[in-house]
């Protein structure tokens, strides 16, 4: 599987996660967030997009281990990816109608999102 997972740069950017190189995916309350993130399993592939003034989608991770013990908060381990050389922005995502349905443009304040394997790809490719 492919999601999005949101974040505001001066809280964690993807450049702290270029640092860390891992890290547990938290702070997210929005009950649809959290059951995009219990549906995660090892090796799904993510986008890490930054909120704010950015809105552009970062760069890229991974999905190291799910631990959904705790249903209300679900701990997820990523691993960074890759930076994405042309960042698409949110101006390029809503344009395009491969997100015309995703709850990306349709449900602007879900922090986790998920991603068809073509929606996925194109962000990592730049070309929207």
């Amino acid at each position: 599987m492919f999601y999005l997972l949101k974040t505001e740069p001066a809280v964690y950017s993807f450049a702290q996660l270029q640092n860390e190189r891992e890290t547990i995916w938290d702070g997210v309350t929005n009950p649809q967030a959290v059951k995009y993130l219990r549906e995660m399993h090892k090796g799904d592939k993510l986008i890490i997009y930054h909120t704010g003034d950015e809105r552009r989608a970062m760069g890229t991770a991974t999905v190291l281990s799910v631990d959904a013990a705790d249903p209300k908060v679900p701990l997820v381990r990523i691993k960074v990816g890759k930076a994405i050389a042309r960042p698409s922005t949110l101006d390029d995502i809503k344009q395009s109608k491969l997100f015309a349905a995703s709850p990306l443009v349709r449900q602007g304040r879900l922090s986790v999102v998920p991603l068809t394997s073509q929606q996925f790809d194109a962000l990592v490719d730049g070309k929207l």
